[in-house]
């Protein structure tokens, strides 16, 4: 078997795959060295030792097979230095040997130990990158009169799961977005954004108003997030019956689970947008050069806190969206990105100049910002959506 094949072995980890085998030169240019010196020394200096150096600079960049291949040349490395002084049967020399097969054991077991959990976290962040996508689907690039894209940056290089949501569904006249953040974060947070965002897909398509989709948002988080919390017990329902409060049991509570969020209905053939905003930051409209902020007058509660104000009211407000304007829809980790010094992202001030550009270029443009800003360090996941409404309407695109 090849030294080539050995470093490029069918289970090595892919990672390790691009190592170039010339550095196998170093611990076997170690064992050279070594033995050439030792056995050109005086008596009195031994360089066997070192030996075991070679089997562990070999586990930095290899698999055990080739790790256990350079601990077997220093092993016989270490046999000849005994041969050619002529110490090979005395106990120094035999105890020297012995330390270094038990050394180069240990190494090659710890790196099929590593390797093993390497495997494992390779495939955890597979499983997890493929239920992104099926969470956080690519939306489409064309939808009625609009043209959309879409950018989810992790707080974390190479975390795959957050709290961060976007979606887009198509009605019969109309295409409709959603952008949240869920509180929290990890497996939790990234639980409670797929029941949101399976709850929009199968209720947003049809032709309820705003205020109905958002009142069911709501109500799916409160249901699923107090379904289980607390047994209201055999006397409940007689408390109910008399008009009872019951005790704290059966009060319920809100502090676990909940999402700020926008909702956004865009008409194929009016130049206007209406949208819902549930605590979640207000939208920039690009228009000519200049961002204008769309506050809301009025903004609802996050959905899944519906309860506290009993029977929620959600206002629509509706906004001028004209042809060739881009909607940005964003979460707070875009705006709240810090450089070294502790500022914001001045997310404001940085799109004047990207209204003349394509959803796809005004997202490209954010990331590489946003990374510069924050020198690839975000305190937290990001998430925007480039929505912009087309000269002319071409074909409409098929539901999503």
């Amino acid at each position: 078997m090849s030294l080539r094949r050995l470093v490029h072995m069918p289970g090595q980890l892919p990672g390790r795959r691009d190592l170039s085998p010339v550095l196998t030169l170093v611990p076997i240019g170690l064992i050279i060295a070594v033995v050439l010196i030792d056995v050109l020394s005086p008596p009195n200096v031994h360089l066997g030792p070192l030996l075991v150096a070679a089997p562990a600079i070999t586990a930095a960049f290899a698999g055990p097979r080739l790790t256990a291949l350079i601990g077997a040349l220093a092993v016989a490395a270490q046999v000849f230095i005994g041969i050619a002084r002529g110490v090979l049967l005395t106990e120094n020399l035999q105890a020297q040997i012995a330390a270094l097969v038990v050394v180069s054991a240990l190494v090659v077991l710890f790196t099929v130990v590593r390797d093993r959990n390497e495997r494992r976290l390779i495939q955890s962040r597979s499983v997890a990158g493929v239920a992104q996508q099926v969470l956080l689907r690519p939306l489409p690039p064309r939808s009625g009169a609009l043209e959309i894209a879409s950018l989810y940056l992790p707080a974390e290089e190479e975390a795959e799961m957050g709290g961060d949501l976007f979606a887009a569904v198509r009605t019969a006249r109309s295409t409709r977005l959603i952008i949240g953040d869920v509180r929290g974060k990890g497996l939790p947070a990234y639980s409670h954004a797929a029941l949101i965002l399976g709850a929009f897909r199968a209720a947003a398509h049809r032709q309820a108003t705003l205020p109905n989709l958002a009142i069911h948002l709501d109500g799916a988080v409160s249901w699923d997030s107090g379904q289980w919390r607390a047994d209201p017990g055999p006397g409940s329902a007689a408390r109910a019956r008399d008009g009872g409060a019951g005790n704290a049991a059966d009060t319920p509570d809100t502090d676990e689970t909940f999402a700020t969020a926008s909702l956004f209905d865009i008409p194929d053939q009016s130049p206007v947008l209406r949208t819902i905003t549930c605590g979640h930051p207000p939208p920039l409209l690009l228009r000519d050069g200049e961002p204008v902020i769309l506050h809301a007058k009025r903004t609802a509660l996050p959905i899944g806190l519906g309860v506290l104000a009993g029977d929620p009211d959600y206002e629509v407000e509706t906004f001028p969206f004209e042809p060739g304007d881009v909607l940005l829809l964003y979460t707070d980790g875009v705006t709240e990105a810090r450089d070294s010094r502790g500022a914001f992202y001045p997310l404001v001030e940085r799109a004047a100049s990207w209204s003349t550009r394509s959803p796809q270029q005004l997202l490209r443009c954010l990331r590489e910002e946003l990374l510069t800003h924050t020198d690839g360090r975000l305190g937290d996941d990001a998430a925007a959506v480039a929505v912009r409404r087309l000269p002319s309407h071409p074909p409409r695109a098929r539901a999503y």
